[in-house]
C-alpha cells in the first residue's frame, strides 16, 4: 500500500504544472472504463460533464477524472486528457470514432500570485491547460508528488498553503478504498493557528505530522476564519475503490464521501466553495466470492472509509504542500511547525 489513491488496482494518477502561472493539472486515468458519479455540496462549483454521471442519465461509463486549477479557464485541460485517451484507444465506440470521456471539476487559484498573461494579454495568448491536461495524462503513473504539485500547485487555504492530498484503506470485506484531493478550501484545515488538524482522529501513523489532536479546543480556535471577497474557493475531490456498483451506488459513495471534507476543513460547503467530490468503482476486487459492493452493509463501511480516506488526504495535502515563492504567499505547514512531531 502507497497511501495512494492508486492503490485502487486500475488507477494511475498523473500531474502537471506551470510554475510561472503558479497553477497546474492532476488526472485520474483509469485502466479500463468505470462506473462514477458525483456529489457536488459547495455553492460555487465549476465543472465539465458532470451531469451525465447523475443515476438517470444514459452513459454509464468514464475514462478519466481530471481535477485543475484556473477556474473556467482550467476547463480546457479536459481536451488535453481526452486528445491522449483517444490515442491510446480508451473510451467508448461509435461508428467508427472512440469517444473517450473525461469529467472534471476546477478550482479558484487565479489570485495567488502567479503570472496569468492570459487575462490580459491579446487572445492569442491562451492558458495553458490543455497542454496541462495532456501532460498530466501523458505522466499517469502508480506514485505521484503530493504537496505543491498538479491541481494543489496554486491551492491555499485561508491560514496556509493548500496542496494536492492522497490516502488509502482496505474494508474489513476486502475491498481497497483511496481519495485524492485538491485543496484549495475557503476555510482551514487546522485547528485554530495549528498545528493540529481537523482530521486528527483518522490519521494513520504520521501521514500529516502525527502532532494528534490538542488536549482541550480552545474557544477562540472556534472562531470562524475564511478568505474574504473577492477569492472564491474550493476544494476538488475523488474516491475510488475496487467494489462492483452501479451508478446510483457510486453517487451514494459520491455523497457520503463528499462528508470527510466536514471532517478535515472549518467552515465546509461554503457559499464560494465548489466542493465536488467524484466516486469510481473499478469493479476490479477479487476473488469472485467477494460480497457485491452494492450491498447496504458494504456500501455503509465502503462510504465510511471513503469519507475517512477523503479527510486524511486533505489534511496529507496542506501538510505535504510547499509555500509558493511570493511576498504574499501563505506558508506552508512544515516551515510554520517543523515537520513531523509523531
Amino acid at each position: 500500500m502507497r497511501n495512494l489513491i492508486t492503490d485502487v488496482p486500475g488507477v494511475l494518477v498523473g500531474n502537471a504544472h506551470d510554475a510561472r502561472a503558479a497553477t497546474g493539472v492532476s488526472v485520474a486515468v483509469f485502466e479500463q472504463s468505470v462506473v462514477a458519479s458525483v456529489a457536488t455540496l459547495g455553492g460555487a462549483p465549476g465543472d465539465r460533464a458532470v451531469t451525465l454521471l447523475e443515476p438517470e442519465m444514459t452513459r454509464g461509463m468514464i475514462d478519466a477524472i481530471v481535477l485543475s486549477g484556473g477556474s473556467l479557464y482550467g476547463l480546457d485541460a479536459a481536451g488535453g486528457v481526452t486528445a491522449v485517451l483517444c490515442r491510446q484507444g480508451k473510451g467508448a465506440q461509435f461508428g467508427g470514432l472512440t469517444l473517450p470521456v473525461a469529467v472534471q471539476a476546477i478550482l479558484f487559484d487565479l489570485m495567488n500570485g502567479g503570472a496569468k498573461d492570459w487575462l490580459s494579454e491579446p487572445v492569442e495568448k491562451r492558458p495553458p491547460y490543455w497542454e496541462l491536461g495532456r501532460d498530466a495524462t501523458l505522466a499517469a503513473t502508480q506514485d505521484f508528488t503530493l504537496g505543491t504539485a498538479g491541481a494543489g500547485y496554486g491551492a491555499t487555504t485561508v491560514t496556509s498553503k493548500g496542496g494536492l492530498g492522497s490516502a488509502s484503506a482496505r474494508t474489513r470485506q476486502g475491498f481497497t478504498v483511496g481519495a485524492l484531493a485538491a485543496v484549495n478550501a475557503v476555510g482551514s484545515a487546522l485547528i485554530g493557528e495549528g498545528p493540529h488538524f481537523w482530521a486528527a482522529p483518522y490519521e494513520q501513523g504520521a501521514e500529516f505530522g502525527g502532532v494528534g489532536w490538542p488536549q482541550k479546543i480552545a474557544p477562540e480556535a472556534l472562531a470562524v476564519r475564511f478568505k474574504g471577497q473577492p477569492a472564491p474557493a474550493t476544494t476538488i475531490a475523488m474516491v475510488a475503490t475496487d467494489a462492483t456498483l452501479t451508478k446510483a451506488e457510486c453517487k451514494r459513495l459520491a455523497i457520503m464521501a463528499n462528508d470527510g471534507l466536514s471532517k478535515a476543513l472549518r467552515p465546509v460547503h461554503a457559499p464560494n466553495d465548489g466542493d465536488t467530490v467524484f466516486a469510481a468503482a473499478t469493479g476490479r476486487a477479487g476473488p469472485p466470492h467477494f460480497p457485491v459492493g452494492g450491498e447496504p452493509p458494504v456500501l455503509t463501511e465502503l462510504g465510511t472509509v471513503a469519507a475517512d480516506c477523503l479527510a486524511r488526504a486533505v489534511a496529507r495535502g496542506v501538510y505535504e504542500a510547499t509555500a509558493l515563492p511570493y511576498k504574499t504567499s501563505l506558508p506552508d505547514w512544515k516551515t510554520r511547525f517543523g515537520g513531523a512531531r509523531g
